[in-house]
């Protein structure tokens, strides 16, 4: 059993573990995706159809061992063992993936590349104690939970935090580039402009749904020249998503309590052991999340093959020491001499993309520097054409995926007017 944890301990064990110091060399991904019918992408997938997916998942060894898990709204969930290299990550993931796509279609399926679902609002097929305690907590907010829940989707890049060193390759100044990258992640990749077949107000609407969600678990945390201090101020500061309970299925946890707080006594509950602070670490949601390595969490889910383009450029730019200061020299306008972004800034990203004028221009700049580094090697040459290309058909344009979604949106037939006036109170929402 383990010992009772004290607070300093606490605040030692989460700086150590979370941040695991060395050199930038493996890259991996987790890609989600939306699951929809083959032939009425409109229609609801059962937890059963789904069921059978997974079962014939199991049954089939990917070629590199990729884990499959479905996420609350049936969204499906790739995450391929990392590689030694950009390179090797993109092959490997890109051939389990081929077999996923074809067997999500065997069974009448089709993977939809989309931060948020422009479609549906699928109810929850997960009834894990777990989840139906998150949906609790978020629901006191709003209906923001829900939907992060049940209907986004993402293009998750991960990268190894670094050597304890300054400079380029240090995990201090690599995490601090990727909150700095942060908006320009969301802004080149923004993908989720619309919900239940209307324009949100927003490029990245996901982003802005998992700004609300949770601030104190989906914000990033505030700047401390050391980022594990950072780190571990945040995770005990965060409150309790769900206490875990294996003796019953309510794991409700009190509303407002944060484990800073557990680990000082809560009359009726047992003090929190290691076990219960490694669970509450996975319950936390920021943009960048260390886990040991840096997992970025800011990119919609991209439609087709666009998780290569992601992944190159994230990889790219936080690997390569001449790309790396010039993303840090373009963010330096937004951030205006601090070490980080401010809320306002993830915002613009969201609302308007590249099409924002500064933010627009940090993208440019990024993605440029990106595709000359990955020039740097033959292995990355087809990754490197991949980012031209999109460079040529987006960031040079002031575009992003999104926009593809709003055109789409504007050629389709109108919506009837009760549809209408629901989503004007909609968009009203979102755009608060």
């Amino acid at each position: 059993m383990d010992a009772v944890l004290h607070e300093e301990d606490a605040e030692a064990y989460v700086h150590g573990v979370c941040f695991k110091t060395g050199p930038p060399v493996r890259v991996g991904v987790e890609l989600e995706w939306l699951v929809h019918d083959g032939c009425d992408p409109r229609s609801p997938v059962s937890a059963d159809r789904l069921d059978l997916v997974l079962s014939a998942l199991t049954a089939h060894e990917f070629v590199h061992g990729s884990a499959i898990t479905r996420e609350p709204g049936g969204q499906i969930e790739l995450s391929a063992p990392p590689g030694v290299g950009l390179a090797d990550c993109v092959a490997r993931t890109a051939a389990d993936l081929a077999i996923l796509r074809r067997i999500c279609a065997d069974h009448g399926l089709a993977l939809v590349g989309s931060g948020l679902d422009p479609l549906r609002s699928p109810p929850r097929v997960l009834d894990h104690p777990r989840y139906r305690a998150m949906e609790a907590h978020f629901d006191r907010a709003g209906p923001w939970g829900r939907v992060m829940m049940r209907s986004t989707a993402s293009a998750q890049i991960n990268l190894d935090a670094g050597l304890l060193v300054d400079g380029a390759a240090g995990y201090r100044r690599r995490w601090q580039l990727a909150h700095r990258l942060g908006p320009v992640l969301v802004a080149a990749f923004a993908n989720s402009p619309i919900h239940r077949d209307s324009a949100t107000g927003w490029r990245s609407t996901r982003q802005a749904v998992w700004d609300r969600t949770d601030p104190g678990r989906t914000r990033p945390p505030h700047h401390h020249s050391d980022p594990g201090v950072a780190w571990a101020r945040y995770a005990l500061d965060a409150p309790l998503l769900c206490i875990r309970r294996p003796e019953c299925s309510d794991w409700t946890a009190p509303h407002g309590l944060t484990f800073r707080a557990w680990l000082r006594g809560v009359p009726g509950l047992p003090p929190p052991t290691r076990d219960d602070l490694d669970y509450h670490l996975t319950t936390l949601f920021p943009p960048v999340r260390p886990r040991g390595w840096l997992e970025l969490r800011m990119i919609d889910a991209q439609p087709g093959d666009g998780w290569q383009v992601a992944a190159a450029t994230t990889a790219a730019l936080l690997d390569d020491p001449a790309a790396a200061d010039a993303a840090y020299e373009a963010t330096e306008p937004y951030c205006r001499g601090r070490a980080l972004p401010d809320h306002a800034v993830w915002l613009r990203a969201a609302r308007h993309g590249p099409a924002d004028p500064q933010i627009g221009k940090a993208v440019r700049a990024c993605l440029a520097a990106a595709e000359t580094a990955l020039g740097r090697s033959a292995s990355t040459a087809a990754l490197r054409r991949g980012l031209g290309g999109f460079i040529e058909q987006y960031a040079e344009r002031g575009r992003c995926p999104a926009d593809d979604q709003l055109d789409a949106l504007r050629r389709g037939t109108s919506a009837s007017p009760d549809r209408r006036k629901a989503d004007r109170v909609r968009r009203t929402h979102l755009a608060q």
